[in-house]
């Protein structure tokens, strides 16, 4: 039997972003986000401005910034006249630059102070420690950040360490009923054979049992999205092969891992615990909370 080869995604910087930018356009999620940041987002965010004449903001894992800048817009709407001041935090030197490149060409995000970090969030945590920062944050965000943490309890403990006494935490992680989570609790010692979890993946489920044991209220909110597959099943489809990436979270997965992996990763896929028919085109929900 062929073996696996293991290259986890962010060891290429270059095809993850790739990965994503595949992942974006076929996903409704941004679509999701931007309905859920125009509604129900604003109405939690409504009163950290009372008596402020700024508002202190933490994008962790901000990549290309088109999410930031939909809720810094938001948030210029919900509370005019306030000074914004925005922490940008991303490892990556292109995703920083995209997102300096787009907030230059847009006046209507005046007044916002943008801070740059290229740096992890933990690179982030160690500054802000030694640095003995004072200053506490209004409104932090991690969008797709707690699955590459080591700790994720230890890291939203730091970020709400931040906050200040009325300020929010958002967290945005795969739901534990999304289609993606039956076929990671099937295959996540093939597909992270290293690595020691407490959970196949980081899901909605973990984070709530972590912060009902720590005592710390919250509110669940639930965002269908779903992702198109079909292309996952024509061999050779550069569309399928990049999906196949980000749904295993391995870099080339279509050339890297065994025949029989792929073979049943894909069958897995096709399941009715993974995907639904429609018209002809296979969907997985990738339900966020």
């Amino acid at each position: 039997m062929a073996s696996t080869t293991y290259s986890p995604m962010l060891q290429d910087q270059d095809r993850y972003q790739k990965v994503l930018k595949t992942y974006w356009r076929i996903c409704t999620q941004r679509q999701v986000q931007s309905e859920f940041f125009r509604s129900t987002l604003l109405d939690i965010l409504a009163n950290i401005g009372n008596g402020k004449s700024q508002l202190n903001i933490i994008g962790v894992g901000s990549g290309d910034g088109k999410v930031d800048v939909e809720m810094l817009s938001q948030l210029r709407l919900k509370h005019p006249g306030l000074l914004l001041e925005n922490e940008v935090v991303d490892p990556s030197p292109r995703w920083i630059h995209e997102f300096r490149e787009m907030v230059a060409d847009m006046s209507d995000l005046d007044p916002v102070k943008f801070i740059w970090n290229q740096m992890t969030d933990s690179e982030f945590e160690e500054q802000w420690r030694q640095r003995e920062i004072k200053k506490k944050a209004d409104f932090i965000h991690l969008i797709h950040v707690l699955y590459f943490v080591e700790d994720a309890g230890a890291a939203i403990s730091f970020f709400q360490s931040l906050l200040e006494k009325t300020g929010k935490l958002l967290i945005d992680v795969v739901s534990d009923k999304s289609h993606y989570m039956n076929l990671w609790e099937m295959f996540h010692n093939e597909l992270r054979p290293h690595q020691k979890l407490e959970v196949p993946f980081i899901n909605s489920n973990y984070i709530k049992k972590l912060l009902d044991k720590r005592g710390v209220p919250y509110q669940s909110y639930e965002l269908q999205c779903v992702l198109d597959i079909t292309a996952c099943f024509t061999e050779g489809d550069e569309t399928g092969e990049i999906l196949l990436d980000f749904l295993t979270q391995m870099m080339f997965f279509s050339k890297t891992a065994s025949p029989d992996l792929k073979q049943r990763i894909l069958r897995q896929l096709r399941d009715p615990q993974c995907s639904v028919e429609k018209d002809g085109k296979s969907y997985t929900a990738l339900t966020r909370k």
